[in-house]
C-alpha cells in the first residue's frame, strides 16, 4: 500500500499546492486513522487499512508541540504562510478541537502573527456547536463537497454515518453564510465496478447549484496529485480543470486550481 499516514502532531513546513509554506497539524493519531468520511482518494488510505492506534493527541500535547516548532522556526528565520489542520482523518472529530483552535491563535499571534490559519475538513461536524465556533473562528475555513448527487457522493466520500444524505451535508455548509472557501476534488475512474466521474454535464450542473446555495467566499478545485487507496482512478487534466474554473468566473467566484 503506497498511501500514508502523517507520523508526528506537527509535520512540515510543507509547500502546499493552494496555501503556501505550510506548517501541518496532526490531532489525530499517529500510528492510525480515525474520519467520518472514508474517501476512495484519501492519501491516507482506507479507515479499514489504518486501524492501529486511535489514542488522539491531546490538547497539552497539541500546543507544547506547536510553540516549540514555531519557536524554533521564529528562531532560524524560517518563512512561515500558514498552519494548517490536517492530518489523518478529520481534525474536527478531536474532541478538544476549540480549545486547540484557541491556543493556536494565541500561539500564531504571538510568534507569527501575519500567518493564517486554515482547517480542511469534510464538514461533516459543523452542526456541533464548538467545532462550528472554532472554524469560525480561523482565516481558512476549507469544507469539502465533491459531489451534489447523491449515489456520486456516497461512493467518492463514503461517510461512515451512512443516514447522511448530501442535502444535509450541504445544508450543514450554508450554516457560515459564505463564510468559507469550499474544497473540491475532481476524478474519474471506477470503484467496485461502478463508474464515477464527477465531471460529467449532470454532475457539474448539480455541483454548480450546490456553490450558488452555499455561496462560498472562493473555492479550491483539484484534482488528484498523490497515491490514492482506490487504484482505478484518474486525473482531470489542466484544461478541464481550467474550464470547470471559468464557469465558476463567469458567475462571480474566485477560484483557485490546482492540476
Amino acid at each position: 500500500m503506497s498511501t500514508k499516514l502523517f507520523e508526528d502532531i506537527i509535520f512540515g513546513p510543507v509547500r502546499s499546492r493552494r496555501l503556501g509554506i505550510s506548517l501541518g497539524v496532526n490531532l489525530l493519531p499517529t500510528y492510525g486513522k480515525v474520519c467520518s468520511f472514508d474517501c476512495i482518494y484519501c492519501e491516507c488510505g482506507y479507515n479499514s487499512e489504518r486501524r492501529g492506534d486511535k489514542a488522539l493527541h491531546t490538547r497539552t500535547q497539541v500546543r507544547e508541540a506547536l510553540q516549540q516548532r514555531l519557536s524554533a522556526m521564529k528562531e532560524a528565520g524560517e518563512e512561515l504562510n500558514v498552519i494548517t489542520f490536517a492530518g489523518n482523518g478529520e481534525p474536527t472529530l478531536n474532541p478538544e478541537f476549540e480549545e486547540i483552535i484557541s491556543d493556536t491563535i494565541e500561539l500564531r499571534n504571538q510568534y507569527y502573527p501575519e500567518v493564517k490559519i486554515s482547517v480542511l475538513s469534510n464538514g461533516t461536524r459543523v452542526t456541533d456547536d464548538s467545532v462550528f465556533r472554532a472554524l469560525n473562528r480561523v482565516d481558512n475555513n476549507i469544507l469539502k463537497l465533491d459531489s451534489a448527487i447523491e449515489r456520486t457522493f456516497k461512493i467518492i466520500n463514503a461517510p461512515n454515518n451512512t443516514a447522511l444524505s448530501v442535502r444535509q451535508h450541504i445544508e450543514g455548509l450554508k450554516r457560515f453564510n459564505g463564510d468559507f472557501i469550499l474544497q473540491t476534488m475532481f476524478l474519474r475512474g471506477t470503484h467496485n465496478g461502478e463508474e464515477i466521474d464527477n465531471t460529467t454535464p449532470e454532475e457539474l450542473s448539480a455541483w454548480i447549484e450546490a456553490v450558488k446555495e452555499v455561496n462560498p467566499k472562493m473555492i479550491m478545485i483539484y484534482t488528484i496529485d498523490r497515491d490514492t487507496p482506490e487504484k482505478n482512478l484518474q486525473k482531470i487534466s489542466p484544461e478541464e480543470m481550467n474550464k470547470i474554473a471559468n464557469r465558476l468566473e463567469s458567475l462571480g467566484y474566485k477560484v483557485s486550481v490546482s492540476c
